[in-house]
């Protein structure tokens, strides 16, 4: 008998289909019950904020493909900005002190990376505490918790306000970050490594895969991929505040990585599903800001959202033995 052929042109249902779908539905109705969701000034507003979380979005999720976490995101992001405009206050030249920032953030990840690698520290208590760690000393270090960037850098000016065909030039930042990581988990001997370690940490290690090297480079791309964030968030408001570390952006973040079905069990997803994830959340935050929801309320929205995501993707990617022996995250 011949084989039965699979149907031509099935559209199949997954997590990412369903966020898809989730996010075109908030964004006809809000179109059509809000006055104000379809003007100009919004759907840009939309694009810029989307930039920020999307970017961040990207390190994390190239973490969580890692099978770990990186709650020391937004503390790197606000302290290694902040301290580049400090040390150009002190007589540097802005680009150089973006360069210095850019060299202590990386250190930052790899000490990170080091405590989970080689310390064998949990992710998430690893994170937690440095990313504590990193505040304090930005609080210490500097007089006042925003920092406001020289304003002559045209550079800088042009990721905050430049366009390239209407587009804005902090959601090309994003679009580049988000191509060159989608390239390197794609088509790089170190990308098949991340999945390998994300998949199952016992079997890469035991078939003698660097995977210590590998969850050090990563939480040192992530660190750096914050920064980034960091510069795309002062070139458009030309500062940054530190205080931004006591927001709920982190769980943004993590709303954005689990919603797009990145599973927190490792060795799957990629960049693909942070857009998605990204696209949904940015709809949705930017709706709930129109709609004039308290922070309060946005919060609860978000966390109860948040919850039904990590249940979703208990069932879907359930731990197995191996993650339940070594810690978890």
């Amino acid at each position: 008998m011949a084989a039965q052929r699979q149907p031509q042109g099935r559209i199949r249902i997954n997590q990412e289909t369903v966020v898809i779908a989730i996010s075109v539905v908030l964004f006809l109705v809000f179109s059509i019950f809000l006055n104000k969701f379809l003007s100009q000034g919004n759907i840009i507003a939309l694009l810029k904020n989307v930039a920020i979380l999307g970017t961040l979005a990207v390190g994390m999720g190239f973490v969580v493909v890692g099978r770990g976490i990186d709650l020391t995101m937004v503390a790197v992001m606000v302290v290694g900005v902040a301290f580049s405009i400090w040390l150009s206050t002190q007589g540097v030249s802005f680009t150089f002190a973006i360069v210095v920032g850019g060299l202590l953030v990386a250190l930052l990840g790899l000490f990170t990376g080091i405590l989970v690698a080689i310390a064998e520290i949990p992710p998430i208590f690893a994170t937690l505490a440095i990313a504590s760690a990193v505040y304090g000393a930005g609080r210490i270090l500097f007089s006042s918790d925003v920092l406001y960037a020289p304003s002559n850098i045209q550079w800088l000016t042009f990721i905050g306000s430049g366009t390239i065909f209407g587009i804005p030039m902090s959601v090309m930042v994003f679009a580049a970050v988000a191509f060159v990581m989608s390239l390197f988990l794609k088509k790089t001997r170190f990308g098949r490594l991340v999945y390998a370690s994300g998949d199952n940490p016992a079997a890469a290690r035991n078939s003698g895969l660097p995977t210590r090297p590998v969850i050090i480079t990563q939480y040192v791309v992530s660190a750096l991929i914050a920064f980034i964030a960091g510069i795309i968030m002062t070139g458009l408001v030309t500062g940054i505040n530190t205080r931004l570390y006591n927001s709920t952006l982190i769980y943004d973040v993590l709303l954005v990585v689990v919603l797009g079905g990145i599973g927190l069990s490792g060795g799957q997803g990629g960049v693909r599903n942070v857009i998605v994830g990204t696209i949904l959340v940015g709809i949705l935050i930017n709706g709930m800001t129109i709609l004039n929801f308290s922070y309060t309320s946005q919060n609860l929205i978000k966390s109860v959202i948040l919850l039904g995501a990590l249940a979703i993707d208990a069932v879907i990617n359930p731990r197995d033995e191996q993650t339940s022996q070594s810690g978890d995250i």
